[in-house]
């Protein structure tokens, strides 16, 4: 993800809903049917092997399951993308740990299987459709980070706004429209080798959602420390799982998502 992608920047009110990360996780309770839907794979003309509820969990015996194998051409020989793997390889891929060369390849909902035949991580959620990685560079887990910038919702005289029902203050949170598709998304990207998430969150908040790339000026610099300082007091609200279209059965996105709030708006 870069700024180039990014059409525009909004501020989007809704109900505060963050009081604990619990209640957070348990809107994600009902996942992986995005990356099983009937739509071609983004990018491309391939269309998914159709995968029913009932078939969906590795546990469940599926005899004449043939999912479509795709990987996209361009991620063959990038720097950051694993290779293929095949019987001669297999081994020195370190699953579920943080490789010697600062892969990490820890799945942030917990150890997910290899599969026997191929060598191949497993979606730890089901099958989906396809195989191969799709536009994803890491088999396994893609660790990516959303940074969730709030401040509170005031009115023309610069008063609190308060939900009519819950008498509960209302947050606005900070998005951005993407150039392709025009939907409307968190300023997050994808965590480079040896970088963690918070870093990733706030380089990403400043790429897409304040064009740091045209920085010039001191005063513009200024800016990048401020993000600092408010990212400082941001708390992990979600980490885990993405039902993102661009998942397979063998490599799929995980995220954290981090709440940055700026009291001062």
């Amino acid at each position: 993800m870069s700024s180039a992608l990014v059409f525009g920047i909004v501020f989007i009110s809704f109900q505060r809903c963050l009081s604990s990360s619990k209640a957070m996780v348990s809107t994600f309770n009902k996942i992986h049917s995005v990356c099983r839907g009937s739509q071609p794979y983004p990018r491309s003309e391939v269309s998914r092997v159709q995968v029913s509820d009932d078939k969906v969990a590795w546990t469940v015996d599926h005899p004449e399951y043939k999912p479509v194998e795709f990987t996209h051409s361009f991620i063959h020989g990038q720097v950051w993308a694993d290779e293929e793997i095949t019987q001669e390889n297999r081994s020195k891929f370190k699953w579920n740990t943080l490789d010697e060369n600062k892969v990490n390849r820890v799945g942030h909902n917990g150890v997910y299987t290899i599969d026997p035949d191929t060598g191949r991580p497993r979606n730890p959620f089901g099958r989906t459709g396809l195989g191969g990685r799709g536009s994803l560079g890491r088999w396994g887990p893609n660790h990516a980070a959303d940074p969730l910038v709030t401040r509170w919702m005031k009115n023309k005289e610069g008063e609190i706004v308060k939900d009519p029902e819950s008498g509960k203050p209302r947050l606005e949170f900070l998005a951005i429209q993407r150039k392709v598709g025009k939907m409307w998304a968190l300023p997050g990207g994808m965590v480079d080798i040896g970088e963690k998430a918070l870093d990733t969150a706030q380089r990403e908040f400043c790429e897409e959602a304040l064009n740091s790339s045209e920085w010039k000026t001191e005063e513009d610099k200024q800016q990048k420390h401020l993000v600092s300082e408010l990212f400082a007091k941001s708390e992990p609200v979600y980490e885990g799982y993405i039902d993102d279209a661009r998942n397979t059965d063998n490599a799929w996105m995980e995220t954290v998502a981090l709440h940055a709030h700026d009291p001062t708006g």
